[in-house]
């Protein structure tokens, strides 16, 4: 008689339901959050590289005011589940419906600065509240 190697799961409805209680809620989140960019049509976070042109979408998680070279700037962290991804709006101080918590979908050029990746200036889409 040979034994089920442990890293292979049953796949049955208990073990899924039990997968789901023993995992936190931000692993939840951060799924849920990658499914949406997925059938979305959008380019995962974690995939985009330097000067990359792209399409992502997430759930913005921060939104400061924080001047570059004396010029305002609004920021934003977007997040999609696999990464997060630094959005600046260049010259504004705030705009309508950015806030924390607001899922977007965003497209413009990457570009990286002290490690992370930002897009400057994006073309950008709320996604309906009742999505939320």
């Amino acid at each position: 008689m040979s034994a089920v190697p442990r890293s292979e799961k049953p796949a049955g409805r208990f073990r899924r339901m039990l997968d789901r209680l023993s995992t936190s809620q931000a692993d939840l989140h951060s799924a849920e959050l990658e499914e949406d960019a997925q059938a979305a049509g959008c380019s995962r976070i974690c995939d985009c590289d330097d000067r990359q042109i792209v399409k992502v979408t997430g759930t913005l998680r921060t939104v400061t005011l924080r001047p570059r070279s004396g010029v305002p700037a609004l920021e934003a962290e977007l997040f999609d589940g696999t990464a997060p991804l630094d959005v600046v709006w260049l010259g504004r101080r705030s705009i309508v419906g950015i806030e924390p918590g607001r899922r977007l979908i965003a497209s413009g050029r990457i570009s990286m600065s002290h490690g992370r990746r930002v897009l400057f200036n994006p073309k950008y889409e709320l996604r309906p509240l009742g999505q939320e």
